[in-house]
């Protein structure tokens, strides 16, 4: 084992190497060693059990998933907006439908075919971010759009795995299957988001001060592998636990901790994951499926291009973001990988569809930042050949899209509602099946406790008022969120005064949420309590209005809801404190084509010491500088007189032309090479000399001798008769054949020692 470890590292050290002295993807280098080091390659496998490797990459993928849920956010994909979701969904669904059709054509079975297409609707993530990173086009609007883009994407690669996971048990492809385990999987989200959100943040902040790095290491992969088992014992993958505990923590304070802590160790056995894919390919069925590989390469970069571009346009951007967004789409990356190993390894897909897919993707990454480049030129071509109606149409439909529109009071109060009634519903459901699985018959097994005491009969009905009153307790919080929350909010009294019409329409809405508790509670009666169909009803309806209108399950719901959005904006809270911008004011800015970006001045920038007016940076530009930040203090709208100073951070907005103006002004100021100029020029060193006879030191002390004032160096230390003074009294007189240790720059020892 420890012999395969050290083939698997050094292969994937060495190849990685090679890989990024071509500035090449580091993944593509960790597939090309496995492909090194497999059985295909040279006739003979470097590694002895191949058993090991797979479960180390099984571990890899646990480790990729939980560091992609941290740079996930359910909250972020909340507030991304209907761009995101609508892109995202053109793509996917067109991708897809291209991708099952493309191998039903090429003569593929049904699973191979819809394998193919969810593989294909999927962009690589990690490379897209290092491409815009090299670029340095992180700053752009469609950077923005396409972060988006990929955040729903990976929620669709999650959901994908499950379904996926579904018709491998079964062998089949179910509708009704397929909602079933989307409506399954939603619950497990909101379930486990919720209850994480409300427990781990608030267990972090109790113990911050004992979580070292060690520790907060520890428990983060302890929470992480204890999901995985949650995930695994509900019927998921153990993938989905990963990704669903690093979305948890990605909501925390102590999310960026712990993401540098787990990136060694994701490296690691991502590495170990991706070279485990390189193995199984067969360089030989390459050769042999060369016209798939080229035909679904295709389908990719154009498709990707085409339903990437329709779907931004339709999510109301300008032509010019959504031609950048489709063009940054054009890749397949680590879920297509992870779900082209799953298909293989369960057995349903045909063991070419992997290395086609592999194939695919080492192409795709490689073409990535060259095609990026094309999107301005394909812009060019487009504005060229369309009518001045069809230019005019986009942009005032990407206009209207982006206008500000005031919510109507209705959407609000529903909005509000329909959130917290299904969240609450799914926590019931929750709580019920863990009660009567475990809790209930523990208590009603406890029955011959009162028998002692009292009757049979009446032991039985005092425990099963016991066994009631218990879940009562335990989920009348929910029950109250479910009936009375925002009953009496400010939405409800706005409508209520709007006439008889909104009156009934509130009345049924709230009728709608009494049946959804009653049906909860009368669930209870009928699985503890052997009641009629009247009584049951009946019952329900009592209990459902004492906890309606109790004012202490009221106060217990209301803390438990500040807590959750205590602990849901912790993290924001503290980001908003660091940001150069409010979040607001950015939020403001997003209709028009100006964002806000901010820049560090470097050390050998020219910029240092000038003013704005004399930068004249608006004019160079065409950017506004809104803020300077130097040391922590904020300079909101800085004058013309406002000096600049190394370690600034210069707060801009603009276009991204503009910013990239500005950026490439920030680049040419900065003269590196004179920097280092002067700072070997004035480098700080040790050097010694002798006082001979006929030295002007002799007689006099080091005061009198004004070194430090006429030259700028520092005695240090006098050698005398074999003894050294060090850091001598400033009245230490020198004497002849003294050996003066002294302390400068460079050229001033020498113009001293002569």
């Amino acid at each position: 084992m420890i012999q395969d470890l050290c083939i698997i590292m050094l292969t994937a050290g060495i190849v990685s190497l090679l890989f990024k002295l071509f500035r090449q993807p580091v993944v593509l280098g960790y597939i090309v060693a496995g492909l090194i080091a497999g059985p295909y390659m040279f006739g003979e496998s470097w590694i002895s059990d191949n058993e090991s490797v797979e479960t180390w990459g099984e571990i890899g993928v646990l480790f990729l998933l939980f560091a992609m849920g941290l740079e996930f956010s359910f909250k972020k994909l909340i507030q991304i907006g209907n761009t995101a979701l609508i892109a995202a969904g053109t793509i996917v669904v067109g991708m897809m439908s291209v991708g099952f059709l493309t191998g039903r054509l090429m003569g593929w079975s049904e699973m191979n075919s819809l394998f193919l297409g969810g593989i294909l609707c999927m962009s690589s993530t990690t490379i897209v971010f290092k491409a815009i990173e090299d670029m340095k086009m992180g700053g752009h609007k469609f950077a923005h759009v396409v972060f988006g883009i990929l955040i729903v994407e990976d929620l669709f690669a999650v959901v994908l795995m499950v379904v996926l996971s579904s018709i491998a048990v079964k062998k089949q492809f179910e509708g009704t299957e397929l909602l079933f385990e989307i409506g399954k999987l939603i619950g497990y989200l909101v379930l486990w988001f919720v209850v994480g959100i409300a427990i781990i943040p608030s267990f972090l902040k109790i113990f911050r001060k004992h979580l070292n790095n060690e520790t907060l290491t520890i428990f983060a992969i302890g929470l992480c592998l204890g999901m995985v088992l949650l995930a695994i014992q509900a019927g998921f993958s153990s993938a989905l636990g990963a990704f669903v505990m690093g979305s948890v923590l990605a909501e925390t304070i102590e999310a960026e901790r712990i993401e540098h802590l787990i990136q060694p160790i994701k490296n690691v056995f991502g590495a170990i994951f991706f070279v485990s894919v390189g193995m199984m390919i067969n360089p030989s069925l390459l050769i042999d499926y060369w016209l798939p590989i080229i035909i679904i390469t295709f389908i990719v970069i154009f498709g990707q291009i085409f339903f990437g571009s329709i779907g931004t346009l339709l999510s109301g951007q300008s032509l010019k973001v959504s031609l950048q967004s489709g063009f940054s789409l054009v890749q397949i990356g680590e879920f297509a990988f992870i779900i082209a190993v799953f298909g293989q390894n369960a057995g349903i897909t045909d063991a070419s569809l992997y290395p086609i897919v592999v194939a695919v993707s080492v192409i795709t990454t490689f073409l990535t930042p060259y095609i990026m480049k094309l999107s301005n030129p394909a812009e060019q071509l487009i504005n060229q050949h369309i009518s001045k109606g069809t230019k005019m149409f986009l942009d005032n439909y990407a206009q209207k899209r982006n206008s500000a529109k005031t919510e109507s009071t209705w959407k609000k109060y529903l909005k509000k509602v329909s959130g917290i009634v299904l969240i609450a519903s799914i926590i019931c459901v929750f709580i019920y099946i863990l009660f009567f699985q475990y809790a209930a018959p523990f208590i009603l097994t406890k029955a011959e406790l009162f028998c002692s005491i009292f009757n049979e009969k009446w032991a039985d009905l005092i425990t099963k008022i016991i066994t009631l009153a218990v879940l009562l307790i335990i989920s009348s919080p929910f029950l109250y969120y479910i009936v009375a929350r925002y009953r009496m909010s400010d939405e409800v009294r706005e409508l209520w005064k709007q006439g008889n019409h909104q009156k009934a329409s509130l009345a049924g809405l709230y009728l709608l949420r009494l049946l959804i508790g009653i049906a909860f509670i009368a669930y209870a009666l009928y699985k503890i309590f052997t009641l009629t169909t009247g009584m049951l009803f009946g019952l329900s309806i009592i209990l459902l209005i004492i906890i309606s209108f109790s004012r202490r399950i009221k106060q217990q719901s209301r803390r438990l809801e500040e807590g959750f959005s205590t602990n849901l904006t912790a993290r924001e809270v503290s980001a908003d404190k660091q940001r150069p911008i409010g979040k607001h004011f950015v939020s403001k800015l997003l209709p028009y084509d100006i964002h806000i970006s901010d820049f560090t001045v470097p050390t050998e920038s020219e910029f240092s010491g000038k003013t704005l007016s004399q930068l004249n940076i608006r004019k160079e530009s065409g950017v506004s500088v809104i803020r300077i930040i130097r040391g922590g203090v904020f300079t909101n709208i800085p004058g013309g007189n406002k000096h600049v100073y190394p370690g600034d951070r210069i707060v801009v907005a603009g276009s991204d032309e503009q910013i990239d103006k500005f950026r490439q002004m920030l680049d040419k100021s900065q003269h590196p090479d004179k920097y280092k100029k002067n700072k070997e020029r004035n480098h700080v060193t040790l050097d010694n000399f002798v006082i001979e006879a006929d030295n002007p030191f002799i007689g006099k002390s080091i005061i009198e001798s004004q070194i430090r004032e006429k030259t700028q160096c520092l005695v240090m230390g006098v050698e005398r008769n074999n003894l050294y003074i060090m850091n001598p009294e400033p009245t230490l007189v020198f004497m002849e054949n003294d050996v003066i240790l002294v302390a400068g720059e460079t050229d001033k020892l020498r113009a001293l020692i002569g």
